[in-house]
């Protein structure tokens, strides 16, 4: 895993949360997640591959951006939109717009098909995370008193 590819993640998310107006007092947490998930992502994508390993990468993402918004006191969309944009298939969703303006209908199925995987795996994640509990993440039991 290459350290200069977990900071391009990690300034990369910082700059897309300035262009959404994250407040600044956020701006660290969401870069600190961001590049967390690119480092879950790195580590799993040679042994299980890029759907698999875009799930698992997100399901990090959820589960700290929940932690991360009980802790700062903030809602968690905050950090889980800015922390799940260096996993988005940018690329292959131009491609496949690309190939289908060019013609090129078997380069865009191929294309299409992987981005979709791409953005499945992403949704499946945040789904699994966000049907836990809540009072899993606050420190809290369900009948309110603390831990």
């Amino acid at each position: 895993m290459r350290a200069e590819v977990i900071i391009a993640a990690f300034f990369g998310t910082i700059a897309f949360s300035i262009l959404y107006s994250v407040p600044s007092i956020y701006l660290l947490s969401c870069g600190f997640i961001g590049a967390m998930g690119w480092v879950v992502y790195s580590l799993l994508m040679p042994f299980l591959g890029t759907t698999a390993s875009i799930f698992f990468a997100t399901v990090a993402i959820s589960l700290i951006s929940r932690k991360m918004a009980v802790i700062r006191k903030a809602p968690e969309i905050i950090f889980l939109i800015s922390g799940i944009f260096p996993l988005v298939p940018g690329a292959g969703i131009y491609w496949t717009a690309y190939y289908l303006v060019s013609d090129q209908m078997s380069l865009a199925l191929a294309s299409g098909s992987g981005a979709f995987k791409t953005c499945l795996a992403m949704v499946l994640g945040i789904a699994v995370i966000h049907e836990l509990p809540q009072w899993i993440f606050s420190g809290r039991r369900i009948g309110g008193k603390a831990k």
